[in-house]
């Protein structure tokens, strides 16, 4: 086995940089331990906590490094003592392992210079450490701290060097793509957050404070959290962050504000992400303000020996945490008992230790006096206090003194990632190289990717448990749950469960947990009540403490204490705050609705009228009303609002495809026929009185009843089939978040249909309207023109009020329409029928004889405006026109022409008998 010489950057251990008690001022990078060997393993280790005066750098000086992490301190012993048991076990035959191990100072800045030093291939600096010429850095072991290793991964990943950390665990590092050289030991956060959610499901903590640092570590294990919390309905009452640099100016001051929140909230259980650095300043405040809380530690400070062991640590109240798998360590304590480097070996950080820990400082000095003289509260300890031995200043060489104090420090089972990870370096390399029993038969000057590719590959077993690593570089090994037990004025770590993270499954000891701290986690530390049927749990908008809330429409709740409300199934509903879903009910206008019943009363009151006016009509059928009434045309009327009528019924009834279609066409064609009847009367009268008689004789060739009610309505038909095809009305169901009810209505298409059809019954009826009330000075007794006007006035003013209630009342519409139909259909029976019933039923027989008749011509003629035109025509009262100018009859043109242009009284008077004479011809002749 050849021996390498020693290559170390100038190391000048001068005053110890603790509080300006350790540390080294150099003007390169101090490599703290070293070991020769045939395969160098570069170790990066954060011995100190952080770089003294970083914001007062101006140049480019060397950094200067303080504050002794003791944790740090015993992992670089873990990797050192495994190097060892591996080259004394001969597990690479021929092959010793050496080491160089470099301190970050937990700042990635300085990590990166040890780095860029450690991977230089060409150093010919003579140092107190010697000289290396050609340093065989194979693997990097490293960083602990998270934003250390990543700034570290990016320089590695340029030489494809594989580095291998213990204890980095933040998620980023899982991208191949930036950190392809990267692996660890550990799990990602990504797990261990889910790990910490299990937990607080697992005792039902609901409601959260969160501290953690401002580092990429922190901020995404918070990130993570959060997310995982969400679907655990978790409430995270705060979220405070801490600068992690422990020289940041504002630490002190946003801790001090960080632990009055604390204070200040009502959350119960603390989630802390930070250094154990930062933890002991948050705890001191606690302490001071006895301050309680159950603490949740991430894996930073979950086994903090040191934190365990400060002064009113018991007061902070009950801590619990996750760690990285724990596990043995052969050998390793009585290694940390008798300290020495090995021989060949060069290791500063045990000298730097064991002045800390035996050496005789001014402070130290300076501390003992005040407190001969002064009380103890007085007196402030110094920081290397802690780390002091009752012996220091009474021993003569502090490099020669040993005790357990490292034993009880720190949790020696967390080294078992250190001896991980330089097992898997040992697997790897014994492939690489082709070892068998006796040799290995491979050259040791590898490139380093070539480690890389063997180390993404191995699968080795180690305490009866198989190791790997998977996808993203990690080891999925879980995490060990850890209780903080009092034991005295201090805690110790206690394993009470484990979290699998295939299964994501976290198994507890309850038997494990103290009875004190049991009694404490079966607390209700939940803001949140036990919600009756039809409310589940929400959060407050008033603080973070939830309430009962009703659930949402379409969603229930059947069961007490229900974490949400379960949507409604197959179609079924619920109201807010609902214990069970039920089928919606149907709603349309219904028979036995109140208005319904008023319009159906209606309806059959309608129906019995037209009854009884045809059996009268149809008894007096050769009486004078009935033939002025329009005889045979007043029967079709009746069965054109007997169709009207009917089709009222249908509006009242579930609506369909079918009826909404049916119940539209009934009562446009119903009523077409009826206003076409309607305007054959109007146009007879109009025909019979009108004083023009050249013109009089050329609309009587128009005058067609029969034609013209069947061509009317037949025009209406085709409206109907034309909208029936293509814009048919049809049923639309209507449902409304807010209503246990399905509201069936029918729509009339786009509308265009249901508007022309309305148009055109409502342009026929302005037509009887007008020729009504051209022919409204007819004789009085049998005049019908008033009548005919008063009806169309009903109708227009019906239906013109129906147009915008229509429009605007959505739900009302087929009352609405049905009640426009029904005034209609009345407004016709009342002003043709019944008028002409009266006639019938009350006067007397000669006052409705032809001479009554005859009378009220006379009458007419006599008051009459233009009697120079007598009407020379006569409505027969069957609905067709006689012309005078028959050869039977007097001329028009006689009459006209025995009237002088300049006509006396005497001339006027022979002219109105003559022309009664002819009238009275006319109408004995006539079917009257």
């Amino acid at each position: 086995m050849g021996t390498m010489s020693f290559c170390l950057w100038c190391f000048a251990l001068g005053t110890f940089s603790l509080l300006g008690l350790g540390g080294c001022d150099m003007c390169n990078p101090v490599c703290g331990a070293q070991a020769p060997g045939d395969i160098l393993i570069g170790v990066i280790s954060s011995i100190n906590a952080q770089v003294e005066d970083l914001s007062e750098r101006e140049q480019p000086e060397t950094y200067i490094c303080r504050d002794f992490i003791v944790q740090s301190f015993v992992e670089t012993l873990a990797v050192i003592h495994t190097i060892d048991v591996i080259n004394k076990q001969d597990f690479l035959p021929g092959i010793q392992l050496g080491y160089i191990i470099y301190d970050d100072c937990s700042y990635p800045t300085e990590a990166l210079h040890v780095t860029e030093h450690m991977m230089t291939s060409n150093q010919t600096s003579t140092t107190q450490c010697g000289s290396l010429g050609h340093p065989a850095v194979k693997g990097v072991l490293g960083a602990r701290f998270s934003e250390v290793s990543i700034t570290v991964a990016r320089l590695l990943a340029l030489y494809m060097v594989p580095q291998i950390s213990m204890s980095s665990s933040a998620d980023i590092l899982d991208d191949k793509l930036r950190f392809p050289s990267f692996l660890r030991t550990v799990p990602s956060d990504v797990y261990q957050t889910k790990a910490i959610v299990r937990l607080m499901t697992y005792f039902n903590w609901d409601w959260i404070g969160i501290v953690s640092g401002d580092d990429d570590y922190g901020m995404e294990a918070l990130q993570n959290f959060l997310l995982d919390a969400a679907g655990e309905k978790m409430c995270v009452d705060y979220q405070e962050v801490i600068p992690q640099y422990l020289n940041n100016d504002n630490s002190e001051n946003k801790i001090s504000q960080v632990a009055q929140k604390i204070r200040s909230s009502e959350a119960q259980v603390v989630l802390v992400i930070l250094k154990e650095e930062l933890v002991m300043k948050l705890f001191a405040e606690m302490i001071r303000t006895n301050t309680t809380r159950i603490w949740i530690a991430s894996d930073a400070w979950s086994m903090s020996g040191l934190l365990a062991s400060m002064p009113g640590i018991n007061k902070v109240g009950d801590i619990f945490g996750f760690s990285f798998m724990t596990g043995p360590n052969p050998g390793f304590s009585d290694f940390l008992q008798n300290l020495q480097p090995e021989p060949g070996a060069v290791n500063h950080f045990i000298e730097e230790y064991k002045n800390l820990r035996f050496g005789c400082t001014p402070e130290i000095l300076q501390y003992r006096k005040c407190l001969a003289s002064n009380a103890l509260d007085s007196c402030p300890a110094p920081a290397p206090l802690s780390f002091t031995s009752p012996s220091a200043c009474n021993i003569a060489d502090p490099q020669e003194a040993n005790d357990d104090f490292l034993l009880q420090a720190v949790n020696i089972n967390v080294t078992y990632s250190q001896r991980l990870a330089v097992w898997s370096l040992a697997h790897a390399l014994k492939k690489l190289l082709k070892c068998n029993e006796t040799v290995c038969q491979g050259d040791t000057d590898f490139p380093p990717w070539k480690l890389l590719a063997e180390l993404k590959n191995i699968s080795f077993t180690l305490d009866n448990t198989q190791f790997s690593f998977n996808e993203n570089g990690s080891f999925s090994s879980g995490y060990d749950f850890i209780n903080w037990v009092r034991d005295g004025s201090h805690r110790t770590f206690r394993v009470i469960g484990r979290y699998n993270i295939s299964e994501n499954d976290l198994e507890v000891k309850l038997d494990e947990i103290d009875q004190e701290t049991r009694n404490n986690t079966v607390l209700s530390f939940k803001c949140l009540p036990i919600c009756p049927c039809g409310k589940v749990q929400a959060v407050s908008n008033l603080s973070c403490c939830s309430e009962c809330a009703d659930c949402q429409e379409g969603t229930f709740s059947d069961l007490e204490g229900q974490a949400e409300c379960e949507p409604c199934p197959n179609g079924t509903w619920s109201m807010r705050g609902s214990e069970q879903c039920q089928p919606r009910n149907e709603t349309f206008f219904k028979l036995d609705d109140p208005y319904g019943i008023v319009l159906l009363t209606f309806e059959c009151l309608g129906v019995l009228l037209l009854l009884v006016v045809f059996v009268i009509f149809l008894v007096a059928r050769d009486s004078p009303p009935v033939k002025v009434a329009g005889g045979n045309l007043c029967y079709v009327m009746m069965a054109g609002l007997l169709i009207s009528f009917v089709g009222v019924i249908f509006f009242m009834l579930k609506p369909t495809d079918a009826i909404c279609q049916t119940r539209q066409t009934m009562y446009g064609m119903g009523f077409t026929l009826c206003v076409s009847c309607i305007l054959v009367k109007a146009f007879r009268t109009f025909l019979a009185f009108l004083f023009d008689l050249h013109q009089q004789h050329n609309l009587k060739k128009l005058y067609k009843p029969i034609m013209i009610i069947v061509l009317f309505t037949i025009i209406q038909g085709f409206i109907c089939i034309f909208w029936l095809v293509f814009d048919s009305p049809r049923l639309n169901s209507i449902t409304s978040n807010q209503s246990m009810e399905i509201q069936l209505q029918c729509i009339e298409g786009s509308g265009v249909g249901f508007g022309v059809m309305l148009s055109y019954i409502g342009l026929l009826a302005f037509i009887c309207f007008l020729l009504a009330f051209k022919g409204r000075k007819v004789p009085q007794r049998f005049n019908e023109t008033g009548y005919i006007i008063f009806s169309m006035l009903i109708y227009l003013f019906v239906w013109v009020c129906f147009i915008p209630i229509y429009v605007t009342k959505n739900q009302q519409r087929s009352a609405v329409q049905a009640s426009a139909i029904m005034v209609s259909n009345y407004g016709i029976i009342f002003c043709h029928f019944f008028p002409k019933c009266y006639m019938i039923l009350c006067k007397k027989k000669q006052d409705l004889s032809p001479r009554a008749y005859l009378d009220r011509i006379r009458i007419f003629s006599i008051t009459s405006s233009n009697l120079a035109v007598a009407r020379a025509s006569v409505d027969s009262g069957n609905g067709d026109m006689e012309s005078p100018s028959t050869p039977n009859s007097m001329s028009s043109e006689v009459i006209t022409a025995s009237v002088p242009r300049k006509a006396t009284c005497h001339s006027k008077d022979l002219l109105i008998t003559e022309s009664l004479t002819y009238l009275r011809r006319r109408v004995k002749s006539s079917s009257l």
